[in-house]
């Protein structure tokens, strides 16, 4: 076996890593030169104490979106591996920030390059809904100035967006302004011209904001506004800005704003999830740096994933016995599959002679010598968890790891905030349903998940026909990589649900519905990249209540007796993005209904319904001013676009192929629509073939872009599945 080499940390005598964790410059540069020294210990350290740090600059620049995991573990890998090389070891925390925004950059510029080569036509206007702020700062539920700040952002572009990033870090203390100025890459005088012309922008939004929200709002201003989009871009920034400087009634809403610097440090941090914050307390609680060690906590995970030994000094961190050993058991899976492996426990993995796991069943098995039993990394699943299940499990274990609970009804009724359930693959056969009623908050979430690449299946067959699955009273869940078949009822019911997101989730052959959010609360869900393979009743629904932040993007319906989608009786608008609907027994989208009707102004962009038994997009009686732009109605067997009822505005849709490509009533503002040019048919598209949108999706649960309906002139869904 050898021994990671460890050297002493200058100072005073018997002072340890753990002591010092980096609280200055100069403690900082003493934990770096002991790392360069080949100290182990320190170099985990560092890592530990600068995690939250990175997170936050990278979290808050990609706006909490799921690719900012992989970036942050990225930054620490090349902050692991270019340590060495590092000549001032007092510029570290500037020198590891700029490696954090030059990740952030990198990847904006693949994505952008990546959006481009998928689409055609007129560049897409960027989400409003998807910058950090909605899906960060608004959870925190702010009010106030703040809730103002937080939608003033959104008329901030790109580059202004990411600099507010990081120049929040510099209002909450945790950068300097040589620190920020690192960062972008320039000189501190620069960065404050930047950062100078970022501020006067985010003011001149905050006044539109307020001139937006005024009651009662500016007569003039409501001439201004009558022809936009409703999206948050530069040009309109630019017009709003300039009536509210000039109307003496709109630029009195500035009076009283507070300094943006004050409000931001109210804001929350990102918090870290709960693997990486499970890891950087393990390495922070270790023991003295002046023993012996061998990287077992963040260290060893950073090393697991850069799928190499990582070098100090020039030396190399030997993993004793070759590798890091993990616990495994054997269970035979319910529906005949193979045995499983046990994924590694994270504060609990060891390094040395392989241990024994005691089983389930109490039977001891040999544990692997190297991490190649463990599923590989890249799956959509978590590879750390607090909790586990697993087929052929047992209710009466303790859900680690090697003994791991045999329902999800086990594990719902002992998790708490913060903490994660990773469902084993294989098939899980209920009889009894399960009630979620433990919420997290902004800042522990919930996570229920697939565990790496394995796909767990409930079959709720044995759930008694008058039960749903699962009700969930639970709010600040996600729930993602699980299937749920043979619902004899409503397979998925979440009441008053706020900020839960449901994604990469096949819910197939249930009854009722796959998914259904409703009653009044149900505010600030998110949807994403599922299918909703319907028997009867219908696919996914939003119904029979209110609640604003609703978001619907990337999902597949198909199969239901009734309506892909039915957002009946839901009384705020909800956001449907780059979803498809087809062969339904009804309506693809169905945007109303109830008694009397509800109204809620519907928003749906890029779209797309097909080989419907009824209408693509109906209203069913919603009267509200709905907003549907860039969607595809193809071969359904009503209208293309049913609106009797709704004061909607139709731009840039295509109805092609349909009994009749709409029915609009006198309110209706139709523009740049196929109906209103005419001379369209199916020979405009460039594909009819539907086999590539109905197929498979990819490893990341997005939809494979299709050519299926596709234009080329800008006209219908883009079909790239968002």
């Amino acid at each position: 076996m050898t021994e990671s080499r460890t050297a002493p940390i200058g100072g005073a005598a018997g002072r340890t890593v753990g002591s010092t964790l980096g609280s200055t410059a100069e403690d900082t540069a003493e934990l770096v030169r002991a790392a360069q020294a080949g100290d182990d210990r320190a170099l985990e350290r560092l890592a530990a104490a600068f995690l939250p740090l990175v997170y936050n600059v990278v979290g808050r620049a990609l706006d909490g979106h799921a690719d900012a995991d992989d970036l942050v573990q990225e930054t620490m890998i090349q902050f692991v591996r270019g340590l060495p090389d590092l000549r001032e070891p007092e510029r570290f925390r500037s020198w590891l920030i700029a490696i954090a925004y030059r990740q952030v950059q990198l990847h904006l510029r693949n994505r952008q390059r990546n959006q481009r080569r998928r689409q055609e036509g007129p560049a897409e206007v960027a989400d409003p809904r998807g910058d950090f702020v909605d899906r960060t700062v608004t959870e925190l539920v702010l009010t106030g100035q703040r809730r103002e700040l937080a939608d003033a952002t959104r008329w901030l572009d790109e580059r202004d967006r990411h600099l507010l990033a990081l120049w929040w870090q510099e209002a909450s203390g945790a950068l300097t302004r040589a620190e920020l100025a690192a960062a972008l890459g320039v000189g501190p005088a620069h960065a404050a011209v930047r950062v100078q012309r970022m501020r006067a922008q985010l003011e001149v939004a905050r006044s539109v904001v307020r001139a937006l929200r005024a009651e009662p709002r500016c007569a003039e201003l409501d001439a201004v506004v009558r022809p936009w989009h409703g999206t948050a871009d530069g040009l309109w920034r630019k017009r709003l800005a300039r009536h509210v400087r000039g109307c003496p009634d709109c630029g009195a809403q500035r009076a009283g704003l507070v300094a943006p610097e004050r409000l931001l440090r109210g804001l929350a941090a990102v918090p870290l999830p709960l693997a990486l914050e499970t890891l950087r307390v393990t390495s922070l609680g270790s023991g003295a740096a002046t023993a012996p060690v061998a990287s077992t906590g963040l260290l060893a995970h950073l090393q697991h994933a850069a799928g190499t030994k990582l070098a100090a000094a020039g030396a190399a961190v030997v993993v004793a016995g070759g590798g890091i050993a993990f616990a495994v058991y054997e269970t035979p899976l319910t529906d005949g599959g193979g045995p499983v492996a046990a994924p590694p426990p994270a504060a609990t993995a060891t390094v040395g002679a392989p241990p024994s796991a005691t089983g389930p069943s109490g039977a001891v098995s040999a544990a692997p010598s190297a991490p190649a039993a463990v599923p590989p990394p890249g799956g959509t699943g978590v590879t750390f968890a607090d909790l586990y299940v697993a087929p052929g499990g047992s209710d009466s274990g303790d859900g680690t790891a090697g003994r791991p609970f045999a329902t999800l009804g086990r594990a719902v009724a002992v998790v708490r905030p913060g903490q994660t359930i990773a469902l084993r693959g294989g098939t899980y056969r209920p009889t009894a349903p399960v009630t979620i009623g433990t919420s997290g908050d902004a800042q522990h979430r919930i996570t229920l998940s697939a565990y790496g690449d394995e796909q767990p299946v409930i079959d709720a067959a044995g759930i008694p026909a008058d039960k749903y699955l699962v009700t969930q009273r639970a709010s600040y869940w996600t729930v993602q990589g699980i299937e749920v078949r043979n619902a004899p009822s409503h397979a998925w019911v979440c009441f008053s649900c706020r900020y839960n997101t449901f994604q990469r989730l096949t819910m197939r052959d249930n009854a009722s519905s796959g998914l259904t959010l409703r009653d009044p609360g149900t505010v600030g869900n998110q949807i994403l990249n599922s299918d909703f393979a319907g028997r009867s009743g219908i696919g996914l629904g939003i119904k029979f209540g209110d609640g604003e932040g609703n978001v619907v993007r990337g999902c597949r319906m198909t199969g239901a007796s009734g309506d892909g989608v039915d957002l009946g009786e839901f009384t705020s608008p909800v956001t449907l993005e780059y979803n498809w609907a087809y062969g339904n027994g009804k309506s693809g989208f169905n945007l109303g209904g109830g008694s009397p009707p509800a109204a809620a102004e519907h928003k749906l962009r890029h779209n797309a319904a097909w080989d419907n038994a009824r209408h693509g997009f109906a209203d069913d009686g919603n009267p509200a001013a709905m907003e549907l732009q860039n969607n595809t109605a193809f071969r359904n067997r009503g209208a293309g676009f049913n609106m009797t009822s709704a004061a909607a505005v139709l731009r840039s849709n295509v109805a092609v192929g349909n009994d009749t490509p709409s029915n609009t009533n006198a309110g209706v503002r139709s523009s740049r629509n196929t109906w209103d040019e005419g001379g369209w048919d199916a020979s405009m598209f460039s594909s009819t073939d539907p086999a590539v949108a109905q197929g498979p999706r990819r490893a990341d649960g997005t939809v494979t872009p299709t050519d299926f309906l596709r234009t080329g002139n800008g006209m219908g869904s883009s079909m790239s599945g968002g």
